[in-house]
């Protein structure tokens, strides 16, 4: 009787593990809606490697037709012609990172090196480790690229990588852009790269659009400068991306990251049409999307009178941007008042490689499914477009590059196993065209 008591506590302490294992993998998901509504066909296959009339086209000026602000109340159309032809879609916007070098190239490695970022209060600072990283064997990332370490400035990176973006079947390269002469922190200046990789991005019929960082001294004055600059230098490549308003307008669309650190009176200047130097009605008007990170910035947004607002973080949870419960309501308000609203998924979140303190943030892919959780997610609010965070920002794991299995003597990196590096590209490519065919019924 003993030994039959002995097995059934230690079979009730398995099953009561398997229970809790479960259910931590599964937090990560986060949306309340789980994995019941995948896009139709496939949750019966295996994973492989006014408001906007919001159309897009493809052509040399190929532009994603909708409205923001400008041109008065639009009733929501909702069709998309996105370059279906070449299976490239306008609608789906992915961020992209040029600040990668290596010896090669550069004289040195460049944010593959990245430092591991110490937690700002320095009693937790002091329970971690310090220092950088040393590639090519140790990189500041959590996954290892097919590609290896590779150079920002490689042309034959630049075509691998405009390859991956259209079998993915996303049509805007949205560019982590710095001023000329400026960089981030980890990095060197890259704006002379921005030529080559709308050449790259022509050849594969993709549009590039310009994603401006928070660099020290931005200002609502500055990037009116930096507007006219880009413009000036860019706007006539049949790469560069336009937003078609069905109003006839035919706009650029700038994102500006970290937009809340500039007051909303100052960005009023600029945005508004009886601001002191603003952008409205002049050669250099363009759709401006803030980020909202806070509920309180949805309305600063406003008042500033940015064109729309995007989430950009990947990890579900971590801002209420970022976090799917709040995009119906988010949505509401863009709708209500005559504002883009421009969802973002990511494949899943971890950062520990540069910010070892962050493991609560950290959102496990689970061989793709957070992924479609995130794009149902966006879908099911009718959005006029979806961004990507990211194609390769590699230190916060949010990439959908190619990414391949490797172990060193200190590190055993994450991959996609057990399907294909192309895995992602996949996902995103089924995604967008599921996209693009529930705008087609949302107009019936």
């Amino acid at each position: 009787m003993a030994r039959l008591r002995r097995k059934a506590c230690v079979a009730l302490f398995l099953f009561t593990l398997f229970v809790f294992g479960t259910l931590m993998g599964l937090r990560t998901l986060k949306p309340t809606e789980g994995f019941s509504d995948l896009a139709p066909g496939l949750e019966f296959m295996p994973i492989i490697g006014g408001k906007l009339d919001r159309r897009s086209a493809s052509s040399d000026a190929a532009v994603s037709q909708g409205h923001p602000r400008i041109g008065g109340d639009i009733k929501a159309a909702a069709v998309s012609n996105s370059g279906q032809d070449k299976g490239i879609f306008y609608d789906v916007h992915i961020f992209y990172y040029m600040w990668y070098g290596n010896p090669q190239l550069d004289g040195k490695y460049l944010h593959w090196n990245h430092v591991l970022v110490p937690h700002w209060d320095p009693k937790i600072a002091a329970s971690y480790p310090t220092g950088k990283h040393s590639p090519p064997e140790d990189i500041g990332s959590s996954f290892y690229p097919e590609l290896g370490p590779y150079s920002s400035r490689d042309p034959e990176v630049l075509e691998s990588h405009m390859e991956q973006i259209e079998a993915a079947g996303a049509g805007v390269v949205v560019v982590s852009w710095y001023p000329p002469g400026m960089s981030d922190d980890n990095g060197e200046p890259t704006e002379d790269i921005v030529q080559a990789i709308l050449e790259a991005a022509h050849r594969h019929g993709l549009k590039v659009a310009f994603h401006i960082q928070p660099y020290l001294g931005r200002s609502d004055h500055s990037v009116h400068e930096n507007v006219k600059y880009i413009i000036d230098r860019y706007g006539d490549h049949g790469a560069f991306y336009r937003f078609s308003t069905n109003a006839g307008t035919v706009l650029p669309l700038f994102y500006i990251y970290d937009s809340y650190l500039t007051p909303p009176e100052a960005w009023a200047e600029l945005l508004s049409s009886t601001g002191a130097h603003s952008l409205r009605g002049t050669p250099y008007d363009a759709l401006f999307v803030a980020l909202i990170v806070e509920e309180r910035h949805k309305h600063d947004i406003l008042a500033a009178g940015f064109d729309g607002m995007y989430t950009y973080f990947a990890s579900n949870g971590f801002s209420f941007g970022s976090s799917h419960q709040n995009w119906k309501a988010v949505k509401a308000f863009c709708d209500g008042n005559n504002l883009l609203f421009v969802p973002s998924v990511g494949p899943g979140y971890i950062d520990t490689s540069i910010r070892p303190w962050n493991n609560h943030n950290t959102r496990n892919r689970i061989n793709g499914r957070y992924y479609e959780t995130a794009l149902q997610a966006a879908l099911s609010v009718r959005p006029e477009v979806v961004s990507i965070t990211s194609f390769n920002e590699w230190h916060e794991g949010t990439q959908i590059e190619r990414a391949v299995p490797k172990k060193t003597v200190t590190r055993l990196y994450l991959d996609y196993q057990p399907h294909t590096p192309d895995l992602y590209l996949e996902l995103t490519r089924r995604w967008a065209e599921q996209f693009n065919k529930e705008k087609e019924q949302w107009l019936m």
